[in-house]
């Protein structure tokens, strides 16, 4: 069975608190015990130099016994919790802080190697039950008691409990593991609600990619609330799926076109065809047919050139083959091709060129197409013996084209679609059989390549096409 990113992701993150929560505690096991018998044994060692100048204001070694010290032992033990015995030098205790007139510490000897060990170093500590003296363990800490003759009076034995002691230590310990378990508990409910609200984009996201390869275009992921990763992944997601979609529309929509317009010159081929093979069409008719079968394989052959060219230039990278080039020339040079065409229809040119020459920048060979395109569309819709007029200037930093023709007026909501792939304007469904509608597409798409743009204005019969291009260093200067 497979584990989910998400299962995976909490049990890694709950082993690491887990872990983290045993190194803490283990740490503070040893800090707390450190620390309780650091502060115990400061506290034993203040109770044992209270003790100590208590005794040293005694005179006699019978008032180191007197019933007056015992009562401030008692009074000083029931105050700290510890336990205070007094010893003679030989090591007898001679008073107790015990508050039974007869105390059973009194009279008893502490052991030789306890009080060889305080002769020599001048003070004992340790955890112990002295050989035996005391029936459980103690933390015992002694000192000297110094007498008039500046020997020693006596010794202080300040004694704490080990079970208080431990019991102190074993409270604390059970207050910071119940705490930390509950801090852990709650990390622990944070993290599964943090991942699992981590894992819903990204579960969305792998459904959205099956629907994504089932066809299914539609689906989008939830925005994600925050502005993290996550955040942007799901808005790059779903932007992506957008233009998925837009993708595949235009897609569907270009095979929808393409079909039609294949579908219409193949019908006509083939029904023309039909009809002289089986004698349909008179001998006398066929050589009409023939023309108009050979014209609509022409024009098949145009729509598969256009279709060529148009995925080059999709493909096509124009940064890659930028030139430098004189727009004004290469305008000329396209208009001297249409002169045939222009003669035919009766028309005249106004050309209006800059003196100078007019440099720009980019794929000539793509910007010339754009030039022709415009001219034979021009040409195409013009009215005959009607003004053809070119423009080309330069203004803002830019090269202008203006290529104008009088006819019939384009509808205002054409305009916008006019671009569109496969589409003709209202005016050309009679006019134009040689057209394939792929020019003004292609036109666009290349000064799109080239981050240019291209307007159109048609008013009283008036088009004009007016299109942008990017000036050269020289030429951008000499525009100023």
């Amino acid at each position: 069975m497979k584990q989910s990113v998400f299962f995976r992701n909490f049990m890694v993150t709950t082993g690491m608190f887990v872990m983290c929560f045993l190194v803490f505690g283990f740490t503070m096991f040893l800090m707390g015990r450190a620390f309780l018998v650091r502060e115990k044994q400061e506290n034993l060692y203040a109770t044992a130099g209270e003790v100590v100048r208590f005794a040293e204001a005694m005179h006699t070694e019978e008032e180191l016994g007197s019933w007056e010290l015992r009562m401030n032992l008692a009074a000083i033990a029931q105050s700290t919790g510890d336990h205070i015995l007094i010893c003679d030098p030989a090591g007898q205790v001679v008073s107790s802080s015990d508050r039974n007139v007869i105390s059973p510490y009194i009279g008893r000897q502490m052991p030789d190697s306890v009080m060889e060990q305080l002769r020599l170093d001048g003070s004992y500590e340790a955890m112990t039950n002295l050989d035996g003296f005391y029936d459980g363990m103690y933390y015992v800490v002694a000192e000297p008691i110094a007498g008039r003759d500046g020997g020693t009076a006596g010794y202080v034995f300040a004694n704490y409990a080990g079970s208080g002691f431990f019991n102190a230590w074993g409270g604390f310990m059970m207050t910071f593991i119940f705490v930390a378990a509950g801090v852990l508990g709650l990390a622990i409910i944070f993290e599964y609600a943090n991942d699992r609200r981590l894992a819903r984009p990204l579960n969305e996201m792998a459904e959205a990619a099956h629907r994504f390869a089932r066809g299914d275009y539609s689906v989008r992921v939830t925005p994600y609330e925050d502005e993290d990763e996550i955040g942007t992944l799901t808005q790059a997601f779903n932007t992506m799926a957008d233009s998925l979609e837009r993708n595949e529309s235009r897609r569907r929509e270009f095979i929808a076109n393409v079909s039609h317009e294949l579908r219409t010159p193949m019908t006509a081929i083939s029904g023309f065809a039909d009809g002289i093979l089986d004698g349909t069409i008179p001998p006398a008719e066929e050589k009409k047919y023939l023309q108009t079968i050979s014209s609509e394989t022409k024009r098949l052959g145009r729509l598969v050139r256009s279709m060529l060219d148009m995925s080059r230039l999709q493909d096509g990278d124009p940064a890659r083959r930028e030139q430098t080039f004189d727009l004004g020339e290469t305008v000329v040079q396209t208009l001297l091709s249409f002169e045939e065409r222009v003669d035919a229809k009766g028309m005249s040119v106004d050309l209006n060129m800059p003196e100078d020459a007019l440099r720009v920048k980019g794929d000539v060979d793509a910007l010339t197409r754009v030039v022709y395109n415009l001219i034979d569309n021009a040409i195409k819709f013009a009215d005959e013996g009607t003004e053809l007029a070119v423009s080309v200037w330069k203004e803002n930093g830019k090269a202008y084209t203006a290529v104008q023709d009088t006819g019939q007026t384009i509808p205002r909501e054409e305009l916008p679609l006019i671009f569109d792939r496969f589409h003709k304007a209202d005016r050309s469904r009679s006019r134009d059989r040689e057209g394939v509608g792929l020019g003004l597409y292609m036109v666009r798409q290349i000064l799109a390549a080239h981050d240019q743009d291209i307007f159109v204005t048609s008013e009283n019969g008036v088009t004009v096409f007016t299109f942008t291009l990017a000036l050269a260093e020289n030429g951008r200067a000499a525009g100023k």
